[in-house]
């Protein structure tokens, strides 16, 4: 990933960033520099929307607002800068002079598995005797609620997690894409595939930690729960639909520095909007700044498995990283990056690192 690269007028994310001041609020990005949308909304508006609006501590009250919002501020912020407008100069600081926030406030997060790679790799190393995933599988999407607590942005170090049986000797990542919901529906109301960009304001990079040991302890009957719910870091930037086809984006995990997978989202097989309208199928309703992660991903080729597990089959062989160390889980103070590129659009980075257990 080239350092800001990919942040360009084709892209123009919505974050929220807090100032050396103390002062928070919403904000894009443009190349290396943050754009303040409360100050340029007050210098003469965004798509009509108020000031105030993006003088927030999330991007929830903005989401809210529905799809003609956020793309007409998107569009308007390209306009700017083709026009090299004053107002938009006036309105930027360097990136590196503000600290990153938690772009939206998580009201739910669901995660589901939509791999099918994943799920036949995983299904390979839990129970090697029985027939990989099928026809039923294929039916419809499988996903579980998660903590949303427990989301944490890009950067936020976390504990290694205790279970019944002690602390976790098999401390696992797992790749994925995430995207975030902006207007949502009514109880009641499901959300037909069809309609899925009226209600996903954009895409987030999802690294979820995940303790294996623990996970098949307490996977059946009812599936993951302590395993899962000590730590979910999410990327800062919330990038438009509008600006990248989730389907190009591809995602390199790196361990220590070291790249270990290239995972591609093309190689899917649920889509976002197949997981929307399923997740709402029941009539069950949605929020601005809920969250659903996409699952593990996972491609057919060696070298583009999202999860540590999968890329040391189980944790029977080692990788070896560019000092010469050698991993199978992670290990206290590890530190994984997951970086996401579509072309020329990035979706940044999530990033976390892992600390000693409480004792």
């Amino acid at each position: 990933m080239r350092g800001f690269g990919g942040f360009g007028v084709e892209n123009l994310p919505y974050g929220v960033a807090r100032w050396g001041d103390g002062r928070t609020g919403c904000v894009s990005a443009l190349d290396d520099r943050v754009i303040d949308l409360a100050a340029l909304a007050g210098a003469g508006g965004l798509h009509g929307v108020p000031a105030e609006v993006f003088d927030a501590t999330s991007l929830n009250r903005f989401l809210a607002l529905g799809r003609g919002a956020w793309a007409g501020v998107r569009s308007e912020l390209a306009g700017l800068a083709a026009q090299g407008d004053e107002r938009l100069a006036a309105a930027s600081a360097p990136m590196g002079s503000v600290e990153l926030l938690l772009p939206v406030a998580v009201g739910d997060f669901v995660d589901f598995s939509a791999s099918l790679h994943h799920a036949t790799n995983m299904a390979r190393l839990l129970r090697p005797d029985s027939p990989p995933p099928g026809d039923e599988w294929k039916r419809f999407p499988r996903g579980f609620h998660g903590r949303a607590g427990s989301v944490v942005v890009s950067g936020t170090p976390f504990r290694r997690p205790h279970g019944p049986a002690g602390v976790t000797a098999a401390l696992d990542i797992e790749a994925e894409l995430a995207f975030v919901i902006g207007a949502g529906n009514r109880m009641g109301e499901p959300i037909p595939a069809p309609a899925m960009r009226d209600h996903v304001a954009g895409v987030l990079l999802l690294l979820d930690w995940s303790a294996r040991d623990i996970q098949a302890a307490e996977q059946h009957p009812l599936g993951p729960f302590l395993s899962k719910s000590f730590a979910t870091s999410v990327s800062p930037w919330l990038v438009s639909l509008d600006a990248v086809d989730p389907t190009a984006i591809e995602l390199e995990v790196l361990l220590q520095a070291t790249t270990v997978s290239r995972p591609p989202v093309s190689t899917m097989y649920w889509s976002i909007a197949d997981l929307l309208a399923h997740a709402t199928l029941n009539g069950a309703p949605t929020r601005p700044g809920d969250l659903f992660g996409c699952g593990t991903v996972s491609g057919p080729d060696e070298g583009t498995q999202g999860s540590l597990m999968e890329l040391t089959s189980g944790g029977r062989r080692r990788l070896r990283l560019h000092d010469g160390s050698m991993r199978t889980y992670l290990e206290d103070g590890d530190t994984v990056v997951i970086r996401g590129i579509a072309g020329e659009v990035s979706l940044g980075e999530v990033a976390g690192r892992v600390l000693p257990a409480m004792t």
